[in-house]
């Protein structure tokens, strides 16, 4: 079972989340009530919809994981899964991203864009300096 597969079964199992059909067509997806949470890529490749506000909160943090990247002005954040530790870490931030959805929700007038993988920015080295 690759890393990705086990995150995704993993997730499957919570109860506020659902199996789903990423927008961007590539790759699985899930769910919750307040839309796509998490796109599976690729068996490594995974972006997780964490909210401007929630980035920008933890900025900091997630710059400081080799694991992640952030692309400027989008919700989401590119996770690249080469450990069991990032499986973990995958599994805390979407948590942080079901929290961050409902408690610091992007404003109303501005729609989710799509992923990462959908802005052709995959798993590459952002410029983080805006953050």
């Amino acid at each position: 079972m690759t890393l990705a597969s086990r995150a995704f079964a993993q997730l499957a199992t919570w109860p506020d989340l659902r199996r789903a059909v990423p927008s961007c067509g590539l790759g699985w997806a899930v769910s919750s009530v307040q839309g796509e949470v998490v796109h599976f890529h690729s068996e490594r490749d995974v972006d997780l919809r964490l909210t401007d506000r929630a980035i920008r909160r933890f900025a900091k943090d997630l710059r400081d994981s080799g694991a992640i990247r952030i692309v400027p002005g989008s919700q989401w954040v590119t996770l690249r899964l080469d450990a069991a530790s990032d499986v973990d870490l995958l599994l805390t931030l979407v948590s942080v991203a079901l929290q961050a959805q409902e408690s610091w929700p992007d404003p109303a007038d501005r729609a989710v864009t799509g992923c990462n993988d959908q802005r052709g920015a995959g798993f590459v080295k952002a410029d983080l300096g805006r953050f």
